[in-house]
């Protein structure tokens, strides 16, 4: 627990070496775990509800995070290109932070996308999410095909590989 808050640290001071995508966090190849999360309105919700659905794009995130403001635009291209065939959810971890001010936040910044409040830590237990501006990649059978940290990912490609892996096979002709 210490470890995961000094590297949380660094990640927000800056003062972390650059991490590739898949170094930490949920295992590639596993499937999204239950956790149960909150509406920003408080309404409990299972994040499993998600899972094997759709692709799933779900990022870890605070409102204090600077890597997680970094990371903003790329969320909101993200989410204009590919909103309608992937699932996006913001999920507020509740560090230095209440629901309402997630909810101001949200408003103000226009994330547009569903958010939740991980009020317990659970969503970031059950994902081992190291740090805020966390993103994991589910394909559509809800099994992780990419994990990333930071202000700076390539989260087009993770979308396109959660979409091919999501797509039916071509049918051969005889």
């Amino acid at each position: 627990m210490i470890r995961r808050f000094a590297l949380a640290f660094l990640l927000v001071s800056g003062a972390a070496p650059t991490l590739a995508a898949q170094e930490l966090g949920i295992a590639l190849g596993s499937v999204g775990p239950a956790a149960t999360v909150e509406t920003l309105y408080g309404q409990p919700l299972d994040l499993a509800t998600y899972v094997g659905k759709t692709p799933v794009l779900m990022e870890f995130w605070a409102t204090w995070c600077p890597n997680c403001r970094e990371l903003e635009p790329t969320m909101k291209s993200m989410y204009q290109k590919y909103g309608k065939r992937v699932q996006f959810l913001g999920v507020a971890v509740s560090v230095n932070q209440s629901v309402e001010r997630v909810r101001a936040y949200v408003q103000k910044h226009g994330l547009t996308w569903e958010q939740v409040f991980d009020r317990k830590g659970n969503a970031s237990g059950a994902y081992d999410a190291p740090a805020t501006s966390y993103v994991v990649v589910l394909d559509k059978a809800g099994r992780v095909v990419y994990t990333g940290l930071g202000g700076s990912q390539d989260l087009d490609s993770a979308i396109r590989k959660a979409l091919a892996a999501s797509a039916p096979a071509p049918s051969r002709a005889r």
